[in-house]
């Protein structure tokens, strides 16, 4: 939700505090949380309706629209035009870019968050990795991945019996 957003559903809960209207029935009708309204009609009892205004953007803590666009070509270019080995990008390596970049720091989550906003996601690339081999993996497939996921088939089962975990009568 935006700051406008939210700055326009506290002027509402003004309008309903003058109004008279239980915080429990402003949260109803706001679709807030109980909490949150108490906290705006204490700050609007305490100071009034310009309590409720927003404070603008908080400190250097967001990129700008003009830092996301550019934090996305960014990204485009690769981890290796920036030093790091591999072809994918970590929520790490994109914080570490930012930070160098752009002199902000993010939380790990909020990096996520970042790149969600910026239509980024969690998926593989498209392009194989170099260093893939493919017949590692169809022996991985066919050799270690059956007994690793399905140790017990590879036991034999007792004469007579038709459980792996209870044998038939010897």
């Amino acid at each position: 939700m935006s700051r406008v957003e939210l700055e326009r559903r506290r002027k509402q809960a003004a309008d309903l505090f003058e109004q008279g209207m239980r915080q429990s029935r402003v949260a109803e009708v706001l679709g807030v949380t109980p909490q949150a309204v108490s906290l705006w009609r204490r700050a609007w009892a305490e100071s009034g309706r310009e309590a409720l205004l927003s404070k603008g953007p908080g400190g250097n803590s967001y990129l700008t629209a003009g830092q996301e666009r550019e934090l996305d070509d960014l990204l485009r270019a690769g981890p290796t035009a920036y030093g790091w080995e591999g072809q994918r990008w970590t929520l790490a390596r994109v914080g570490v870019l930012i930070e160098e970049r752009f002199s902000v720091v993010y939380e790990i989550s909020g990096v996520w968050c970042l790149l969600d906003r910026l239509g980024w996601s969690w998926q593989v690339p498209k392009v194989r990795a170099v260093e893939r081999d493919e017949e590692a993996i169809a022996a991985w497939r066919t050799e270690t991945w059956p007994a690793a996921s399905h140790p017990r088939r590879s036991q034999p089962l007792a004469d007579g019996s038709v459980s792996r975990t209870r044998p038939g009568p010897g």
